[in-house]
């Protein structure tokens, strides 16, 4: 099964594989260790202590955003 990556509404991006089946990494390329977790949740509103994953401050502080699936445009082509 893929990586799972959905946009909450008024919430974080959650992010669900098995574990190994994905990282995620900072500026410099260095990996966060995630501990065998299988779900996180990255923080979207910017206003998490322990960013960039979600501590639900989104939720006391208001946070709106809904996100609706849709079709993208093809890529430009490189030159």
């Amino acid at each position: 099964m893929p990586v799972k990556v959905t946009v909450i509404n008024n919430g974080p991006i959650r992010i669900e594989g098995e574990p190994g089946e994905f990282v995620v990494c900072d500026a410099q390329g260095r990996e966060y260790g995630l501990a065998g977790r299988r779900i996180i949740s990255l923080c979207r509103c910017g206003l998490s202590a322990n960013k960039p994953f979600c501590d639900g401050t989104h939720g006391r502080q208001g946070f709106q955003s809904v996100c609706e699936a849709r079709e993208l445009p093809p890529p430009a082509p490189k030159p």
